[in-house]
């Protein structure tokens, strides 16, 4: 469902990652050319800048299982506020982060925007993590390892709660995509929740030609459409060295961009968002303008 205008929307958020720099994700992906080539490829491109965000040395860094919980739960309901509206507006919105945390700000927009029209939303999460603990669960206390949980209703209320209501998105219209390092207590959060995982170890195996197909059918099962979480984390660091949590073993080039085409092809996204990219720890903003490039593949750029 190819909208032709286009919301950008920028979540310069860093309090839910380990390492500092996210914030700057905006901008690096702004400066490979976002706009521009999104115009190019026929869209009415309309950039609402920035959504607020508290800068980490001039606030608390609060609980020790969910760092920065009041200030990034802020941000998200920003951010979901402005999502809604965009949507609600027959807009298509593009947000880009900031660390992963903002997706629960993002899905919480699609899916009020949604279920003020009596409809349900799916949700593709493309990562290297499931992003599926909670502070009980959580090693590090980095909410962004969080946002998926909080949007199937699991972890703070601050975060689930946004909207005053939870879930945001049903189990059985969720999939993971690429994921290759799940904190041990996360499994089983992962195993409850009723989502679809896909590893990388299903995509080395049966193809992900294959996964994108399955994966395709169970976001749009009796759902209006779906949100595309983007994690630049899911490609392998030697295509996307900008991230702050690199995992080896990722998705190579052409099959994240076979990912985005077969996404397009299918015509039902109806939102997406790009997150963790890092330019402090990128070389010559490879990751970002790859970014760019996946997105372009995601809304319509072909090859011939």
């Amino acid at each position: 469902m190819r909208q032709s205008h286009i919301a950008i929307v920028g979540a310069p958020l860093d309090l839910g990652a380990g390492r500092r720099g996210v914030d700057m994700g905006p901008s690096a992906l702004r400066l490979a050319g976002l706009n521009s080539r999104l115009e190019a490829l026929g869209y009415d491109v309309e950039d609402l800048g920035n959504v607020a965000v508290a800068q980490q040395e001039s606030t608390p860094s609060g609980p020790e299982n969910a760092k920065y919980l009041s200030q990034i739960a802020k941000t998200c309901a920003k951010l979901a506020t402005m999502v809604e509206s965009v949507v609600s507006n027959g807009k298509f919105p593009l947000v880009l982060g900031g660390d992963h945390s903002v997706a629960a700000g993002t899905v919480s927009g699609v899916s009020r925007a949604c279920r003020l029209r009596g409809e349900k939303i799916g949700l593709m999460w493309i990562d290297a993590h499931a992003d599926m603990n909670t502070p009980e669960s959580s090693l590090s206390g980095n909410v962004h390892g969080m946002p998926l949980a909080c949007c199937l209703g699991r972890g703070p209320r601050e975060l689930t709660e946004i909207f005053d209501y939870s879930p945001k998105v049903d189990g059985r219209n969720v999939v993971l995509i690429g994921i290759r390092d799940v904190d041990i207590k996360e499994r089983e959060v992962v195993r409850e929740s009723g989502v679809t995982a896909f590893t990388m170890r299903d995509i080395d195996e049966r193809g992900l030609r294959d996964v994108m197909a399955q994966a395709i059918a169970i976001v749009n099962d009796g759902a209006s459409g779906f949100h595309l979480s983007l994690d630049m984390d899911a490609v392998d660091p030697d295509e996307a060295p900008g991230v702050g949590t690199p995992v080896r073993g990722g998705m190579t080039y052409r099959e994240a961009h076979l990912a985005m085409e077969t996404i397009c092809d299918c015509s039902r996204m109806l939102s997406m968002e790009i997150v963790e990219v890092n330019p402090v720890l990128d070389a010559a903003n490879r990751t970002a303008l790859l970014g760019v490039e996946l997105v372009m593949s995601a809304m319509g750029k072909k090859i011939l």
